[in-house]
């Protein structure tokens, strides 16, 4: 008994590292809305939208909100970073 409690244990310690360790996201791909054109040399990171607005994060730490239908650039933020 004492044997198969030893087993039970360290099966558990030598799994458990590999079950608490989380596998990576893979990278996905940024689609934006036809009516969104991101100015030159800018590349969007993340994308979200609401009724009202979209808004792209660029790899240059900004972010660009734009109009949904046309595709209007309404507003810049820039990121700062501490």
């Amino acid at each position: 008994m004492i044997v198969g409690v030893i087993m039970i244990v360290s099966l558990i310690v030598t799994r458990m590292p590999q079950t608490l360790r989380p596998e990576p996201a893979p990278a996905a791909e940024i689609t934006l809305p036809a009516s969104v054109a991101l100015p030159a040399g800018t590349e969007a990171r993340a994308i979200t939208q609401s009724a009202d607005w979209i808004a792209v994060v660029t790899t240059d730490d900004r972010i660009l909100i734009f109009t949904p239908d046309g595709g209007t650039l309404r507003q810049e933020i820039a990121i700062t970073r501490p």
